[in-house]
């Protein structure tokens, strides 16, 4: 062989291997990249190419699939109760990224996750048959609540204390996931639901914090009965009315005159909601006491799931003493979510325990095996002492039954809350936001369910916004639901 014919051999190899490689790198690496690309119209294809697995409430499906015509996307989702359920689903679409947990779980429901395979689906790599999404909803629950939100703007949560189970999880106004499912009509509806100043897309019961109120109250106090400012809820407080937050001109009010608010305790306190109270606890405890004591709650955890992640509830750092004040009445740049404050009311109703909050019991594949179990695996923290705990059920009794939460009260219930009306807007020009959360402990089955309501904006005149008023008989419409029977 010359050398111009050997030289040309090696260069026609080096380019063979070349190609090889290139294929190679296309085949496992950029393949990979382009298969998984949100614009790759295959993957929408095969997504869509039969029905989906189900999200399933009480043993009945919320969802389904329905085959479509005239596209190559076979199949789209429905929803039975779209917009009733849509704050624990979210959606399922052909033109846009599933949402809360149908995003959560599409692997699962579309019968792309390993878990699902068979060995036969192993050896000739064909998709496997879809699983479902077993939830821990409660459809009375969730009905109840949602009925009584009504027309308001707002957000509830229940859970069930002892095992962590969100029984609910309200938000309205609501939406239809179905508006968004078909690739020919989700654009105009997704305008529609983007433009409406109501906001429908937003899951207000777990992704939009709010400041909390009077209900942060009861943080408060955890803090002062665990730090031993105070050694119990019927000690005297050291609180004058009015009292005048520190470095200002400003005297804390109370919304009622007249209440027996100086130096009152932990337990009238509550009970009529003193702000003076609560202001100068917080500035003797510190913030970083407060501080503490709601990091142990949740607030300030970014990574909230239950499993749809839900939006940071804040306690604010690098305050002054005047700043701390406003806090201890849930003010200044306090915010929580529905769930949040749910879970608080949750803690000190199981004896100073939380167990942590989830809406997904189990999920299974399609013959009904479990793929994967949650109930008793999501963990538990002690977050107050069981006599501390048993100290402010006591006094949420009394806020119920004798102070601003008499519209909570329920036949043959046991009940304890704490109502709050969050100022907002600059210079408190908006209408206040009205929240509830409490517990509830049926007298003759020993049921337990902990809830919290935040109404957003009602068409109720400002003087009339409370959290007795407006949130209240929505927390006692599902607390009386989860307790039947």
């Amino acid at each position: 062989m010359n050398k111009t014919i050997r030289r040309a051999s090696v260069l026609v190899l080096l380019l063979v291997l070349a190609l090889l490689a290139r294929a190679t790198w296309v085949q496992f690496y950029d393949g990979k990249a382009l298969a998984d690309d949100t614009l790759n119209r295959r993957n929408a294809i095969e997504t869509y190419s039969r029905p989906l697995g189900n999200i399933i409430v009480a043993g009945n499906a919320i969802t389904g699939s329905a085959r479509t015509k005239g596209s190559d996307l076979a199949y789209k989702r429905t929803y039975t109760d779209g917009a009733l359920y849509a704050a624990v689903t979210g959606y399922a679409s052909q033109a846009y990224a599933p949402t809360q947990l149908e995003g959560i779980y599409a692997d699962l429901l579309n019968g792309t996750d390993p878990r699902l395979k068979t060995v036969m689906d192993t050896l000739t790599g064909e998709r496997a048959d879809p699983g479902d999404v077993v939830t821990t909803i409660d459809p009375a629950v969730q009905k109840a609540g949602y009925r009584a939100l009504g027309g308001k703007k707002g957000g509830a949560v229940a859970i069930d204390p002892r095992t962590g189970r969100i029984l609910a999880a309200v938000s309205t106004p609501s939406y239809d996931p179905s508006a968004l499912t078909d690739a020919n009509t989700a654009g105009s509806s997704w305008q529609r639901l983007n433009a409406d100043p109501d906001k429908p897309l937003t899951n207000r019961a777990l992704r939009q914090p709010l400041p909390p109120g009077s209900t942060f109250k009861l943080v408060v106090a955890s803090a002062a009965l665990e730090s031993g400012l105070y050694k119990d809820v019927d000690q005297h407080t050291d609180s004058p009315n009015p009292y005048r937050l520190p470095g200002t001109v400003r005297d804390m009010d109370n919304e009622n005159p007249s209440a027996p608010c100086a130096n009152a305790s932990i337990r009238v306190a509550l009970q009529y909601s003193c702000n003076n109270v609560f202001a100068k606890m917080a500035v003797d405890l510190g913030q970083d006491k407060v501080r503490a004591m709601a990091e142990k709650f949740g607030f300030n955890d970014d990574h909230q799931d239950v499993p749809v992640r839900a939006y940071t509830s804040v306690y604010p750092t690098g305050m002054d003493k005047s700043s701390t004040g406003l806090t201890g009445i849930g003010q200044y740049d306090v915010t929580a979510t529905p769930l949040q404050m749910a879970m608080v009311s949750a803690a000190l109703a199981n004896g100073g325990e939380l167990v942590f909050p989830h809406m997904v019991s189990r999920t299974v594949d399609s013959g009904g095996d479990v793929v994967q179990d949650y109930d008793g695996h999501t963990g538990t923290e002690r977050i107050v002492s069981a006599r501390t705990a048993a100290q402010l059920q006591s006094a949420m009794e009394t806020v119920v039954k004798d102070g601003t939460g008499t519209n909570a009260l329920i036949d043959g219930v046991t009940v304890g809350g704490k109502t709050g009306t969050a100022q907002h807007g600059e210079n408190n020009s908006k209408t206040p936001y009205a929240w509830f959360t409490a517990f509830g402990k049926s007298d003759s089955t020993g049921k337990e369910v902990a809830v919290a309501v935040m109404v957003e904006q009602s068409d109720a005149a400002r003087s009339e916004v409370s959290g007795n008023g407006l949130a209240a008989p929505v927390a006692r419409a599902m607390m009386a639901a989860a307790l039947k029977g």
